[in-house]
């Protein structure tokens, strides 16, 4: 399902939240969301802003730069980018050219930072610095033949590697995952609809996962699956990680661990049942921030949900060299991004 044709919530007010049994109300009023030793207090007024200067419509994605910076992409073409401080100062914006911006990966390129932005109504990829002067652009893919005009191809992810090769996830398309050299040639594509296990389903997201330095992998989002799949670099399919009940956004990790946005819960589709999941570096699931305690029944992941009406839609999250976390929504009532903070 596109996102375009997405039927429109209405606006959420925090003052509603429901508060149930997986948060706790900690001294001072304080909402503390997870389980296990990722659990956090959460802060919703830390990325407000003056809506009338500085308006936000989905708040797609985010991501941290060397200088601590905290960059979020919104698909309001008044200020596509917004750039905070770590404690919710407004620094600067940019960008009107965007209006499906949806994905953005940093990439250290030989000592420069670098964004990449996937704007799905441009049906294009588009590679930036940091203040937004446009360096390269990727057009739909017509050398994969399994294209034949830009619309068929709404790219919503990007994964860069070491050596700068491009993994773009089209996943709002027909989900191939497109692998690019630096300079944007064409080098392979994989995944796609399928009946197989290699196949992917709204490939959402993806990441490269270098926890194991001598071999690293790729992670994609097939989110319709409730899943993650991995890949070898040359898109080999290796396993599935199954994430029974939830529309898992992009893969981030930090550490040890890898953090996803939670879109909804399949037990109340499109009824803004979102939350955010945590797994450990053996794909175990070990917090869920508000939503159900992770449970395994003879290694079998039990069914998600969302228990606590703290998020909307989350689609990303952010880890920051604090370990704090930020959470971008979609179509949540222009809500600005959250902070949570580790609670040891």
């Amino acid at each position: 399902m596109q996102r375009r044709n997405f039927i429109k919530q209405s606006t959420f007010a925090a003052s509603a939240m429901a508060i149930g049994a997986s948060a706790r109300a900690a001294k001072g009023g304080d909402i503390i969301l997870g389980h296990n030793n990722k659990r956090y207090k959460l802060d919703t007024n830390w990325g407000k802003l003056d809506f009338a200067q500085y308006p936000v419509k989905d708040c797609h994605e985010m991501v941290q730069d060397s200088q601590g910076r905290i960059i979020l992409l919104t698909n309001e073409t008044h200020n596509n980018v917004i750039i905070y401080s770590k404690s919710g100062k407004l620094l600067t914006t940019w960008g009107k050219e965007y209006p499906g911006a949806h994905g953005l990966t940093l990439f250290n390129e030989n000592g420069t930072e670098v964004l990449f932005i996937c704007d799905n109504n441009r049906h294009q990829v588009i590679k930036t610095t940091l203040d937004g002067r446009v360096l390269m652009t990727l057009d739909y893919p017509v050398e994969t033949g399994q294209y034949t005009k830009a619309d068929e191809y709404i790219p919503t992810e990007t994964a860069i590697a070491a050596n700068g090769d491009i993994y773009v996830a089209d996943g709002y398309g027909k989900d191939f995952v497109i692998q690019y050299d630096s300079k944007g040639k064409y080098i392979r594509h994989f995944g796609g609809r399928g009946n197989t296990d290699a196949h992917l389903l709204n490939a959402h997201g993806v990441c490269i996962d270098s926890r194991d330095k001598n071999n690293p992998t790729l992670i994609v989002t097939s989110r319709q699956q409730n899943a993650f799949k991995r890949y070898t670099m040359e898109g080999k399919y290796l396993n599935t990680i199954a994430m029974p009940g939830a529309w898992v956004c992009r893969p981030v990790i930090n550490g040890d661990h890898l953090y996803a946005a939670v879109l909804q819960s399949n037990a109340k589709l499109w009824k803004q049942s979102g939350f955010i999941t945590v797994l450990d570096k053996d794909f175990k699931v070990v917090s869920n921030l508000a939503g159900t305690e992770p449970v395994y029944n003879n290694g079998t992941l039990a069914e998600m949900q969302q228990t606590d009406a703290v998020f909307q839609y989350p689609h990303d999250v952010c880890i920051d060299d604090d370990q704090n976390m930020y959470v971008a929504q979609w179509n949540s009532g222009n809500v600005y991004p959250y902070k949570l903070m580790p609670v040891v």
